[in-house]
């Protein structure tokens, strides 16, 4: 990408197209196309036509998304799988037209099989049933890529498809209902902390096993990919290592500071039980995860506490 080079992040407010913002900043990129949901309406077809052939981005990072946790995933179903296909077949077919040649979806690790072998490849996509509780979203997320994929044997086109593991970091969704779950026990835990409780309350059975990416890395992956002229195909972004939801929530605790027992309530779901990508083939042009988990954590509670004291 020329530094002058016309971007749309699209859903730059979230979590992940703010940090592709900041990301892009950093490396001197100056025409960067941003706007809210107020002003661009992704859902909206006629908008959303009408903003790419009146804008003409050089490069699209479709960073926009309805995302949440289990229960969200579980409750919205519909709203899920609706909003997310109207967001990326607009954004899609609305690039085509205008004739942006590059594009960036971002995807999700859920789109892959509940049960797969771990870990987990590009490969295995479509190789079994996915997991119940987030189904909607993760089809939605599929079909994207398959736009991406069908669009370049069809129309010529160089759109490209990243695969994220569970993401965190600053501007995360601290909200309990509907956040994932380290943004939910960052929270907790600092809540617990201040009541003076004895206990942390832990969804599930605390022995899945979960991968996380800090998001600022994500964000930089993002831009490899596209500074490395990755135009088509379909890409797994994480660190390669997992570790279980107990230990995860030993870890908040300690960043945390809070000393009380962790108590499962394994009345609630558990989720897929273990989700480990295999990165190779983004390592393999030479890009990695640069920050440990615990560093990260310790960062996003940093902006937790920013967040609540505004």
């Amino acid at each position: 990408m020329d530094k002058d080079a016309r971007i749309f992040v699209a859903g730059h407010r979230g979590m992940v197209g703010s940090a592709i913002v900041r990301r892009l900043e950093a490396g001197g990129y100056c025409d960067l196309l941003l706007r809210t949901r107020s002003e661009l309406d992704l859902t909206d077809q006629s908008q959303v036509f009408d903003f790419l052939q009146s804008e003409k981005p050089d490069f699209i990072f479709l960073a926009a998304a309805k995302v949440g946790g289990i229960h969200a995933n579980n409750t919205a179903r519909g709203e899920f799988i609706y909003e997310n296909l109207a967001i990326e077949a607009n954004v899609i077919e609305g690039a085509k037209r205008a004739e942006v040649d590059r594009l960036l979806f971002l995807g999700s690790s859920c789109i892959y099989p509940r049960d797969c072998p771990q870990p987990i490849k590009e490969d295995y996509l479509l190789t079994g049933p996915l997991e119940a509780t987030n189904e909607p979203y993760a089809i939605a997320k599929i079909a994207g890529i398959k736009l991406c994929e069908n669009y370049n044997a069809q129309f010529g086109t160089h759109y490209a498809s990243v695969m994220p593991t569970n993401l965190y970091g600053p501007n995360d969704n601290y909200n309990l209902e509907t956040s994932h779950v380290l943004p939910a026990l960052i929270r907790k835990a600092h809540e617990a902390k201040a009541r003076g409780d004895g206990e942390l309350v832990v969804w599930g059975s605390g022995r899945p096993m979960r991968e996380f990416l800090y998001v600022d890395d994500m964000a930089d992956a993002c831009v490899f990919a596209m500074e490395a002229g990755i135009t088509q195909g379909l890409y797994n972004v994480g660190t390669g290592k997992d570790v279980t939801i107990r230990e995860l929530a030993e870890t908040v605790m300690e960043v945390v500071g809070f000393e009380g027992d962790i108590v499962f309530d394994a009345s609630k779901p558990d989720g897929t039980p273990r989700k480990l990508l295999d990165v190779s083939r983004l390592q393999s042009l030479g890009w990695s995860a640069s920050t440990p988990l615990k560093d990260g954590i310790a960062r996003s509670y940093a902006d937790f506490k920013q967040s609540i004291s505004v």
